[in-house]
């Protein structure tokens, strides 16, 4: 498996190995050691699966207690994952970055406790499936207005489906010092 930093740091891009014949193909979606060889010792204790259609955004979630790393991957069609660095003490705080994941390439992101995550879906369809480190824990979700002006962030869609939740969430200016890393 490689494993790349992105523009921040802690943010990592995994492209497994990809066996492919006649048959189709065979990957390992996730191996212990190779996040142990970059430093990272974690426990995922939850998976998770998302269905949603083409041009829906989902975020920005975080959990301030039960925080949760998370690996991301698409079983079916294509995103734009993003990643918000919500660490005061981080070099990128405020910052961001996004990750086209898809189901042809098999490219997974891993996203540290400290980060706001979402995604759009650029495809008719997607499945996602993500491990997390700890429990959802809904007295301890937070979430960040998916279309901050500040943040400024290009989702790639036309006409966003976003939830009711995800549009009354905070600007970035406006989430208390306590709900932040």
């Amino acid at each position: 498996m490689e494993i790349k930093a992105n523009n921040i740091p802690d943010v990592l891009l995994l492209q497994p190995e990809v066996y492919r014949d006649e048959r189709g193909f065979f990957l390992e979606t996730y191996r212990e050691e190779h996040l142990k060889a970059q430093g990272l010792d974690i426990n995922f204790v939850q998976d998770n699966l998302s269905q949603s259609e083409r041009g829906t955004v989902r975020g920005l979630h975080y959990q301030i207690e039960q925080q949760q790393d998370k690996l991301i991957m698409v079983m079916q069609g294509t995103i734009l994952d993003v990643a918000v660095d919500l660490r005061r003490d981080s070099d990128t705080f405020g910052e961001y970055t996004t990750v086209e994941l898809s189901s042809k390439t098999k490219k997974q992101l891993f996203i540290p406790k400290g980060f706001a995550h979402g995604f759009s879906v650029l495809s008719e369809d997607a499945l996602v499936y993500y491990k997390c480190s700890d429990y959802y824990f809904p007295e301890g979700e937070r979430g960040l207005f998916w279309n901050d002006p500040e943040l400024n962030i290009d989702w790639q869609v036309d006409d966003p489906i976003v939830s009711e939740k995800d549009q009354r969430q905070p600007l970035f200016k406006e989430i208390a010092k306590k709900d932040l890393f």
